[in-house]
């Protein structure tokens, strides 16, 4: 049975350090095998064809919401299976010393060992099975004190997670009135971009930059808050990264003075989240297949950052402009493709509300709605 009692611990060593590495290591692992990456592979594929099926947006996202909470519980029902598992085969490999109310001296066998392992691992204590020999007894205090560090490691883990999840959020919903749902770089630059005042814009870049951070150390320490949907259909962590990225893009081509440079600093930050997070989840760049700013709305951007006096616009700041979106816009599309989260184009869709304007109930009135596309007009006309 040495071979039995070798399996035993392998099993519960290889738990074990993937319990450490998911939960208590505060940093990204690269090692390509590892129980909860396969994990993460092997369900979340038929659980994106499924959402592929699913035609309706509002179904497809609501059905996606549910993957991040449940491969969690699933992950963790996974690790305790595994344990007792592993600690029913050390049983069995000491000869199942096990004394049952139903046979007090006689062989236990093996499914006994695992009811023995599963009630001993949640600590549970019955009392209707008991070890009988000192090296049974040893097994059955060390799974306890495992089981009991695993619950409260569980326990404590689901705070720490759900903390950082919301801490992402406060932006990305601030992000609905200043450039609109979903996100758009020409739409946050209409809202932010005001002539002799650029203030506003740099502060909302710098801002975006300790997002960005944070972003980038809590996912990637905590891979699975990818799959975390955000709270409205028509926003994603992913979506707004990618607009501050075409935002500090764009500042960065055409734009002049500090806030050029304060949109060097945000673009650095978040094109190294955006990058380090398809190597955790392993997604190799790729092109769109439709190019996400044409021409005439490339035109309608520089119009608007020469009007605001952030730019003179040279023509030939486009090389550096297209250097700059091929340095993160093929890793947001893998990651877009990978999670089904879009990112959308450089300019607003037409006719949409941003989700202020909305309720459960009934949408803006037409003629609020009417009176604040009034006063953007004007506000353009200023410029």
């Amino acid at each position: 049975m040495a071979w039995v009692a070798i399996l035993g611990l392998a099993l519960i060593a290889i738990i074990l350090w993937d319990v450490f590495e998911t939960i208590i290591l505060p940093r990204r692992v690269t090692r390509r095998f590892r129980l909860a990456r396969m994990f993460y592979r092997w369900t979340w594929r038929p659980w994106r064809v499924v959402a592929c099926m699913l035609h309706k947006r509002g179904r497809r996202e609501s059905f996606l919401s549910y993957y991040g909470p449940l491969s969690l519980l699933g992950l963790f029902v996974v690790w305790a299976i595994g344990l007792i598992v592993g600690f029913a085969m050390l049983h069995y490999s000491a000869g199942s010393a096990m004394a049952t109310s139903l046979a007090p001296n006689g062989h236990a066998g093996f499914r006994t060992d695992l009811y023995m392992s599963g009630t001993t691992f949640f600590t549970l204590g019955l009392g209707d099975v008991t070890p009988r020999t000192e090296m049974a007894r040893l097994i059955t205090v060390f799974e306890a004190g495992i089981g009991f560090g695993f619950l409260a490691i569980v326990i404590s883990y689901l705070p720490v997670l759900y903390g950082a999840f919301s801490q992402r959020e406060v932006n990305i919903s601030l992000l609905d009135a200043r450039a609109g749902s979903p996100p758009s770089a020409s739409e946050m630059l209409k809202r932010l971009a005001r002539r002799d005042d650029s203030e506003a814009l740099e502060q909302n870049l710098r801002e975006w930059e300790e997002w960005a951070a944070e972003l980038m150390e809590s996912h990637l320490s905590y891979p699975v808050l990818c799959y975390f949907r955000s709270q409205h259909n028509n926003q994603s962590w992913l979506a707004a990264l990618t607009t501050v990225l075409d935002v500090s893009a764009l500042l960065i081509a055409y734009g002049q003075g500090k806030l050029k440079w304060q949109a060097k600093l945000t673009f650095a930050i978040s094109r190294h989240a955006l990058v380090d997070l398809s190597q955790v989840l392993n997604t190799p760049p790729r092109e769109f297949e439709e190019e996400r700013l044409p021409a005439v709305e490339l035109q309608e951007l520089r119009r608007l950052l020469i009007r605001a006096e952030l730019s003179a616009c040279c023509a030939e700041e486009d090389q550096r402009f297209g250097e700059l979106r091929r340095m993160y816009e093929p890793y947001a599309c893998a990651l877009a493709e990978r999670l089904l989260m879009p990112i959308g184009k450089w300019a607003p869709e037409a006719h949409v509300i941003d989700n202020w304007r909305t309720s459960a109930w009934a949408r803006i009135s037409a003629a609020e709605f009417q009176s604040s596309a009034v006063t953007e007009s004007e506000e353009k006309e200023h410029f």
